[in-house]
């Protein structure tokens, strides 16, 4: 009998996960059935949705079960294939449980081409990371050239991509980061036009005002709490808010007080509209088509903070809610 090292959920988060959220174990590797592949995880997406995933709540998509793997993004190489569209030697990119080796259904994975990028962006710019910046921007936002896009978690892995994409299609660009060092990055390396440090400011409002002179026309949310609510005083007629993230309340146990959004909205006639990318998955083909398009043309670029070890894959994780990424994060094995 064939065993495999994985991780399961131990416990469900109060507050903050912690290490001891997780377990590991050694589980068996079933035999292949016809349609299904041999798989050898090579890299891992942690991300900051999975989260909501420990919650035992109905979302859009089912929670994680106690004594259960964990399943994120994975990239892996075929082992073996019981299926004829790939073969022994293919990278595949899916929806994966964090298992050091699995049989997998071949009909739920996507093969990747190290070739033509390497295997760690198919989790990001080229994956889920870089689709939901496209759409999210695209879709929600509708940016018309000359207007001013303000991206907070402006150094992460969606963050960064919206702003460059931002830029690509003529706006101005303000990203609110949580280092120095990152708002440095967010002009230096990804074309940003301005930015900011949120731990270091003494009034938010003023400083997005500030960098903003013109207003807001688009926000693109990846933190919600203060941070977001400080925009609402700084949005224009017409703007969009694109709620996409809220990582500052992921790990609250009580809900939140919050100043009421509405008479903003309608003051200012302005859309505010929540995502999850799966919504556009009729559309993934052609926001990869874009996507690596621009990246052939050196119109995008991309950072990645990797960490390595099997072990490593629940720190990577809770990393996330300590800001100690720099674009995606992702483990190698």
């Amino acid at each position: 009998m064939k065993t495999t090292k994985t991780i399961n959920l131990n416990n469900r988060p109060t507050g903050k996960p912690k290490l001891t959220d997780f377990e590991f174990s050694t589980s068996e590797i079933t035999e292949l059935q016809k349609g299904e592949v041999l798989l050898s995880t090579k890299y891992v997406s942690v991300d900051p949705y999975l989260r909501g995933r420990m919650r035992d709540t109905p979302s859009y998509i089912k929670p994680f079960e106690i004594g259960k793997p964990i399943e994120s993004g994975i990239i892996a190489e075929v082992l073996e294939s019981n299926d004829s569209n790939l073969s022994k030697g293919d990278y595949v990119s899916g929806t994966l449980l964090w298992k050091e080796t699995q049989v997998a259904k071949a009909d739920g994975l996507m093969k990747v081409d190290p070739n033509k990028a390497p295997l760690s962006a198919y989790l990001g710019i080229l994956g889920m990371t870089g689709l939901t910046a496209y759409f999210g921007l695209t879709e929600i936002g509708k940016p018309k050239k000359g207007e001013t896009l303000l991206v907070s978690g402006a150094a992460g892995a969606v963050g960064s991509v919206v702003g460059q994409i931002g830029k690509i299609l003529g706006l101005r660009v303000v990203g609110i980061a949580g280092t120095d060092e990152k708002v440095k990055m967010l002009k230096s390396e990804f074309g940003f036009d301005e930015g900011f440090n949120y731990k270091t400011t003494e009034n938010m409002s003023e400083s997005i005002a500030k960098a903003c002179p013109d207003g807001v026309d688009i926000y693109f949310d990846n933190v919600g709490g203060e941070i977001s609510e400080a925009v609402l005083f700084n949005i224009n007629k017409f703007s969009r808010t694109i709620n996409c993230g809220a990582i500052s309340v992921y790990n609250n146990t009580e809900l939140p007080k919050s100043i009421s959004v509405q008479s903003f909205l309608i003051k200012k006639s302005s859309l505010m509209q929540g995502f999850v990318i799966f919504d556009y998955v009729d559309k993934h083909p052609e926001g990869v088509k874009q996507l690596t398009a621009w990246l052939n043309e050196d119109k995008l670029t991309y950072t990645e903070t990797i960490r390595e070890g099997f072990e490593n894959i629940p720190q990577a994780f809770l990393d996330l809610f300590e800001g100690k990424n720099k674009g995606k994060m992702l483990v190698k094995l």
